[in-house]
């Protein structure tokens, strides 16, 4: 896993000398044990995380957890008491205060919950600020902000003042602003919260299509577990300024780990957050012919399946009948032209909804090679008791 951003053993401490705070926490001292005996707050407590490089990487806690503590240490907006955080290897902890600026212009860029626009400035420039500051000249800067607007949807509105516009083109521009620096790393510091439902939900859909294309790494916090589990790759859950739990969606949602992670998970519906990948079946070959080769599910039985070509793209269907006949050693066996596959990442819901009984079900990866197979009790067993699964979609006999 390559790490765009590694954190190692952060401590904040919000405190003119954190020095005795930090001697309590590494005895073994609580967060509430240190306010009490100091009167100190400790926002971050000896936490470490990777943030792989593309991924949508998401903290998540209740209030006071010290998430967006967390983000405002990456950029140094809150300086970090102890610790290292490593920007491709450079610790911005030993920037100067030069060397600093630079990462915040080029590297680091931000979005906050209540936009942060110049109310006295137009969209536009708005959206050419961070590059202003870098010093890129009027031309090249305006060419760029149009380009990003365009990205966003908002060129119609890049010479309209930002009260003219509802909260959600607003924060549309703090994202296209951010994106206009082109920076490594965009932290999104509940970046969505302040918004109405809908518009928040919109936001949610924008900002994966964006991420689709643009594949940047970006630190997104968040109170919103549902929100968690719909953008990130990955999930942090915080508590008391630690980390306590970091996985993919679908792994903290089958074990939790703790009560407080838990009650998160309570109510997801699985059936929006685990994917076709998730309840398929494994490739196992049934026969081999002179135009491809037959495949079925890996647990064999009266399942139907499919014949593929070198490359395990799917030539076509066998019936269940017609796989039998396959097992048995029956040459010259027909495929049907007709077949249903769906890409890994499908949401179960939405393999349910194509499902036929009696059909098989393909899963193809990115590149159209078939991975695996599906059918009803897995996608039922996979919703009601969350017990799934990946296979590595790698044909064994």
């Amino acid at each position: 896993m390559n790490a765009r951003v590694k954190i190692e053993n952060l401590y904040k401490v919000f405190a003119k000398d954190p020095a005795p705070a930090l001697a309590m926490l590494k005895a073994g001292s609580s967060k509430s044990q240190v306010q009490e005996a100091l009167g100190v707050v400790v926002g971050v407590h000896d936490l470490s995380l990777s943030v792989p490089a593309g991924a949508m990487y998401m903290v998540m806690g209740l209030s006071g957890s010290g998430k967006s503590t967390l983000a405002r240490c990456i950029n140094r907006l809150n300086e970090p008491s102890a610790g290292r955080i490593l920007l491709d290897g450079d610790d911005i902890c030993a920037l100067n205060e030069p060397a600093l600026r630079e990462v915040r212009r080029n590297r680091i860029s931000m979005v906050f919950q209540h936009f942060a626009l110049l109310p006295n400035r137009r969209v536009i420039e708005n959206v050419e600020f961070g590059l202003k500051l870098r010093g890129v000249g009027a031309a090249e800067r305006r060419k760029r902000a149009e380009e990003v607007l365009a990205v966003v949807g908002l060129t119609r509105w890049g010479y309209h003042m930002p009260h003219e516009l509802s909260g959600g083109m607003r924060q549309r521009v703090g994202l296209a602003r951010a994106l206009a620096t082109d920076a490594d790393v965009l932290i999104m510091d509940e970046a969505f919260s302040a918004l109405d439902p809908l518009i928040r939900t919109e936001m949610q859909d924008e900002l994966l299509r964006l991420q689709r294309v643009l594949k940047k790494t970006i630190l997104f916090i968040t109170h919103d577990f549902q929100e968690a589990l719909k953008l990130g790759t990955r999930i942090a859950v915080m508590s008391e300024g630690k980390l306590v739990r970091e996985g993919t969606p679908q792994s903290i949602v089958l074990e939790p780990g703790s009560d407080y992670v838990a009650a998160f998970t309570r109510d997801v519906d699985r059936s929006r957050l685990f994917d076709a990948r998730s309840v398929m079946s494994p490739l196992a070959i049934v026969a081999t012919r002179d135009d491809g080769t037959v495949v079925g599910c890996g647990a064999g039985g009266d399942q139907a399946g499919f014949l593929v070509d070198g490359e395990q793209r799917v030539l076509g269907r066998f019936s269940v009948d017609a796989m039998a006949q396959a097992r048995a050693g029956v040459s010259g066996l027909a495929s049907e032209a007709d077949f249903i596959c769906v890409p890994a990442e499908t949401k179960i819901v939405d393999v349910a909804c194509r499902y036929r009984p009696g059909q098989p079900m393909g899963v193809l990866d990115e590149s159209g090679r078939l991975i695996g197979l599906l059918d009803a009790s897995k996608i039922l067993a996979g919703i009601g008791a969350g017990r799934v699964s990946a296979s590595t979609g790698v044909l064994h006999d």
